[in-house]
């Protein structure tokens, strides 16, 4: 007869199983028929199975490559999405350094303030008009001053969070010694922000290098196009005839984020977990 100890773990066991075939479902099949498919012909692909190829493929990666020039679209997406999180990053790193040492009505109202800017939609027409009024619209500069602009409010209400657990007496030694606000952040404040940091850099490069709607609407020309969005032009020329293509397309486009992601992953929920216990 089983003890109700015995009876919990079972429970827990079978929960476990049906959370494990959910997400095999829902994430890894479809993942698994993308990444084989694109080394299948264009015949054998459309079966959207999970067979492995009867011959792989690999010079539909050379096609790809080459017909979606994902070369620049590659050099574009690194340009934008590094520029982007390291300009997020050290502002927000900044401005939660004061938000959070500062104990003034000003910086709880601003504290609040960026918190604001996490649940208000962007409007889209007159950021355009803002931009071309002053002469940025289309180039690279609004695309990286736009998502920096997105991304700063989420940033900075973790970095306030994790500051916060920092104890003050060490920015209060450094004074005393001499060191101005600047070095003391600089040298004491920000080594001991990695985890936090990792944590951004990773959810900034992965919202920045996905998304498809400000270099749609805020780069001009095709040249300066990320890879996402070549995927987005790539998918309507293949869809009906060459889905092999289309998911070695989409194959190249999620590898840079899986790489960042693999590499960095431990971070994000030390991260997050720091911060929002500390805010």
């Amino acid at each position: 007869m089983m003890t109700g100890k015995t009876k919990r773990m079972l429970l827990r066991l079978v929960f476990e199983l049906i959370l494990v075939v959910c997400l095999s479902l829902i994430l890894i099949v479809p993942l698994l028929i993308m990444v084989l498919g694109s080394f299948k012909d264009p015949t054998e692909v459309t079966a959207f199975d999970l067979s492995l190829p009867k011959k792989w493929l690999f010079e539909n990666y050379a096609i790809v490559f080459e017909e979606a020039k994902l070369g620049t679209a590659f050099f574009n997406g690194i340009f934008i999405t590094v520029a982007s999180t390291a300009i997020t990053i050290a502002v927000s790193s900044l401005a939660a350094f004061i938000l959070a040492r500062k104990k003034t009505r000003l910086c709880r109202f601003l504290y609040y303030f960026f918190f604001i800017g996490t649940i208000i939609p962007m409007q889209m027409i007159p950021t355009i008009r803002l931009f071309d009024a002053l002469g940025i619209y289309g180039t690279y500069a609004n695309a990286i001053l736009l998502y920096v602009a997105i991304n700063i409010s989420f940033s900075c209400f973790l970095y306030t969070g994790f500051i916060k657990g920092i104890p003050k007496a060490l920015d209060e030694a450094a004074f005393i010694d001499g060191a101005s606000t600047l070095q003391v952040f600089f040298r004491i404040v920000f080594p001991l922000l990695k985890p936090i940091s990792m944590t951004v850099l990773i959810l900034d490069f992965m919202n920045i290098w996905n998304d498809i709607n400000i270099p749609l609407y805020f780069l001009s020309s095709p040249s300066k196009w990320t890879m996402p969005l070549s995927v987005y032009q790539f998918f309507g020329q293949f869809s009906k005839s060459n889905w092999n293509y289309v998911f070695a397309d989409l194959t190249l486009t999620i590898l840079p984020v899986f790489l960042v992601f693999l590499v960095a992953q431990k971070h994000i929920i030390n991260g997050l977990t720091e911060g929002s216990i500390k805010a």
